[in-house]
């Protein structure tokens, strides 16, 4: 695989689907830095378990077309609040951030406050899996068991139903 299809899908990455060891992936919304990637989670963000405390990760990246294309290890760097890398990129990824609630110096406060983790997914080009080195099957997993998922009763209904 060529380094720049995986530059390209870095550049074009609204969405990654992250894990972490040998967890589950997740779809996590990231923000293109250079040749990495900038992901937050924790308390009131996005659900990445183990993401902030990691030092390698597999990530996931689609292409135009919707499907996988480049499957990646990347090393993780999480930033520290107050630090220059921090001052750079966090309000970047606060004005990135969908329905926010106050201005981006406001979220990236709480972010600090609350210990979110904003960390730096680094790809490594020798470990990216292109198109031809990816299975031919969906590779889709059955859903994992919530307790969000809820069993819906059927509709009440006084007078019977004739079919015709």
């Amino acid at each position: 695989m060529s380094a720049g299809v995986l530059e390209e899908a870095i550049k074009k990455a609204a969405i990654a689907w992250i894990s972490v060891a040998d967890q589950p992936a997740y779809a996590l919304w990231c923000m293109p830095v250079e040749a990495s990637l900038a992901v937050v989670s924790g308390h009131g963000e996005q659900f990445a378990p183990g993401l902030a405390e990691a030092q390698r990760a597999t990530v996931r990246l689609r292409g135009d077309h919707g499907g996988l294309i480049v499957v990646t290890e990347a090393s993780v760097t999480r930033l520290i609040p107050g630090s220059d890398e921090w001052a750079e990129i966090a309000p970047q990824l606060a004005g990135k951030r969908l329905n926010a609630s106050g201005s981006a110096e406001e979220v990236v406060a709480r972010w600090a406050a609350d210990d979110c983790a904003v960390v730096l997914l680094t790809p490594a080009t020798e470990t990216a899996a292109g198109v031809a080195d990816l299975p031919a099957g969906s590779n889709a997993e059955p859903p994992r068991e919530t307790p969000a998922r809820v069993e819906t009763r059927k509709p009440f209904r006084l007078h019977r139903v004739t079919k015709r």
